[in-house]
């Protein structure tokens, strides 16, 4: 079952806004694709003015991890465009697989 994790530094000054766009994205993205669960988490210190957020992907059908595909991943690279503003630098997707089931 594929996760995936992205991360980005976004500027400190814009959070309350890239905040309310990247839960709204979330949301377009779970109503799209049912099972998904999306997260959004921060680093809790600033760096340079710069907040390190992540976002965290998985998917369930039928109670059962199912894992994201290289669609779903894309439809999300496609709705992150809308935080591009808020952004300091580029997006960072890693992928994880569990270890044991």
């Amino acid at each position: 079952m594929r996760e995936l994790f992205i991360y980005y530094r976004i500027h400190a000054a814009q959070a309350a806004a890239a905040r309310d766009t990247a839960q709204a994205m979330q949301e377009r993205l779970r109503r799209r694709h049912r099972g998904l669960t999306a997260r959004l988490l921060r680093r809790p210190t600033e760096q340079n003015d710069q907040q390190t957020w992540m976002e965290i992907y998985a998917l369930q059908r039928d109670g059962e991890p199912a894992g994201v595909t290289p669609q779903l991943e894309a439809d999300i690279d496609t709705e992150a465009a809308a935080l591009a503003p808020f952004l300091a630098g580029d997006r960072h997707t890693e992928v994880f697989v569990p270890c044991a089931s």
